[in-house]
């Protein structure tokens, strides 16, 4: 038995066409074009951005099932073709921000003002960053955000295995497109080099690295972008401050002193660098034995809130150590898909709930071309 048909109309057939490009909010064609397309086959013919794209039968299988459910629909026919050097160029100024037709931009490095810029940062290694930085985001996703994650960790890079998008991007025309995965954009230098491979490059390299990841990506419409910082106060961060200025910033933390101290300097140098302090996530706060039910404070207490307040910001939450988030980052599946009901799961949502209302998102908000 087939689904049932829905009575779209002409809007409901332009909100289906927008659905097929993951991550547009721009419209593949116009209302116009739909009203000679509905006379029960509709024939979509897709230009292909490079010869043999990977996504081929994902593109053809999305725009089947956007277009199939249309009142008054019979049959779809979709056929594939490799763009021209022209049309690639004029799509390549258009992801740039360019009027159609027209070259890209001067600036490579936009953003639209709806994409929450968000920093995870720590002052120093071993205080699960990363695993932190990939669970917020998933949170995000998840609650129906379009989210990307860059991982700028260049030297320590972990994101890919840890969300589960190990593999080779796609490149056209001197952009890529990231790989998704949990229905998260995902870019890192481990995409790029083998995940044993050390990647031995200072500063000019580093910023190089970092500024073709923020203009030379394909982002899309995100409602967040967050970017997962090495440890410290060195060049990538800097640079990161200089592409991105007004961003803000998440400081992670374990509750030990050491490492609250060094979680200070990170928050104070985004201060000096024009990013945006805006609150702390405790890390590691407490273990709780799975025999007794026993709390145990393995880290000591008090480092998280301590950091908040020499910084002048909330502390967002604090994530208890649990095995199930280290085996979550090693298996590509995060605890908070995994195992939602995890009290680690549990602060993990709470710190996102509150980055989302202290960036301001606009989730579920309406956009002009849906408002009707």
């Amino acid at each position: 038995m087939g689904l049932p048909r829905r009575r779209l109309g002409l809007h409901g057939t332009h909100r289906a066409y927008v659905r097929i490009v993951p991550g547009r909010r721009t419209p593949m064609v116009t209302e116009e074009q739909i009203r000679e397309a509905l006379r029960g086959v509709v024939r979509v013919h897709v230009l292909l951005t490079i010869e043999g794209c990977p996504l081929r039968d994902r593109i053809t299988t999305d725009v089947t099932a956007a277009v199939q459910p249309v009142a008054g629909v019979e049959r779809v026919e979709v056929s594939l073709t490799p763009m021209s050097d022209e049309q690639r160029q004029a799509l390549v100024g258009q992801l740039r921000g360019a009027p159609a037709g027209q070259a890209p931009p001067p600036s490579k490095i936009s953003f639209p003002p709806e994409t929450a810029l968000v920093a995870i940062a720590s002052g120093k290694g071993g205080v699960g960053k990363s695993s932190v930085a990939v669970n917020l985001a998933c949170v995000l996703a998840a609650e129906g955000a379009n989210v990307g994650i860059l991982d700028a960790d260049v030297w320590g890079f972990s994101v890919p295995r840890m969300i589960g998008a190990e593999g080779k991007p796609v490149g056209f025309d001197n952009m890529i497109m990231p790989l998704e995965s949990h229905g998260v954009k995902v870019i890192s230098m481990g995409h790029f080099v083998p995940e044993e491979t050390p990647v031995i490059w200072r500063g000019p390299m580093l910023h190089k690295a970092i500024e073709q990841f923020l203009g030379d990506v394909y982002w899309g419409d995100l409602d967040f972008l967050l970017c997962d910082l090495p440890p410290g106060t060195g060049d990538v961060s800097i640079s990161l401050a200089s592409f991105i200025p007004g961003a803000s910033m998440v400081v992670v933390t374990t509750p030990q002193e050491a490492a609250r101290k060094v979680a200070e300097r990170a928050g104070k140098m985004a201060e000096r660098t024009n990013l945006r302090p805006i609150g702390v996530i405790e890390n590691m706060s407490y273990y709780v034995c799975p025999h007794c039910g026993e709390r145990e404070s393995l880290f000591g207490e008090g480092g998280g809130r301590l950091a908040a307040e020499t910084l002048a910001v909330p502390l967002l939450a604090q994530v208890p150590l649990v095995p199930a988030l280290r085996e979550g980052a090693d298996a590509g599946a995060p605890i908070v898909l995994r195992d939602p009901s995890s009290p680690a799961s549990e602060a993990l949502r709470e710190a996102a709930d509150a980055i989302r209302k202290a960036t301001k998102s606009k989730i579920g908000k309406p956009l002009s071309l849906m408002a009707r």
